[in-house]
């Protein structure tokens, strides 16, 4: 089975920085995409950055310049850096898998870490 736990939000000023990190359990770690989706209270999930096996990477346009997404598949470990932070970034993070075997599709999502951004 597998598992995504995130880790590293918490409370950060504006002009600030995080990483968050989503440790993987189950096999096959490294020929799947990751993604980071983020939800701000009261609307839907949104996607805020994508790594695919090999490392091609995707960026919302609100995270372009700002984060960085990155993978060690050594670790089954997938990271999200983000600087510059602003208030508008204040959402809970989620990181994702989703797995497309052709006659199905499993998708997994982490619990979630919060991320504020405040003075």
């Amino acid at each position: 089975q597998v598992q995504l736990a995130e880790s590293g939000g918490g409370l950060v000023q504006p002009g600030g920085a995080l990483r968050l990190s989503c440790v993987v359990s189950g096999s096959d770690f490294s020929i799947w995409r990751f993604n980071w989706y983020r939800r701000v209270s009261g609307e839907e999930r949104k996607i805020v950055a994508s790594i695919a096996s090999g490392g091609t990477t995707y960026y919302a346009d609100a995270a372009k310049g700002r984060f960085t997404i990155s993978r060690d598949d050594a670790k089954n470990t997938v990271y999200l850096q983000m600087n510059a932070l602003k208030p508008e970034d204040t959402a809970v993070y989620y990181c994702n898998n989703r797995r497309d075997y052709g006659s199905r599709v499993d998708e997994f999502w982490g619990q979630g870490t919060q991320v504020t951004v405040s003075s």
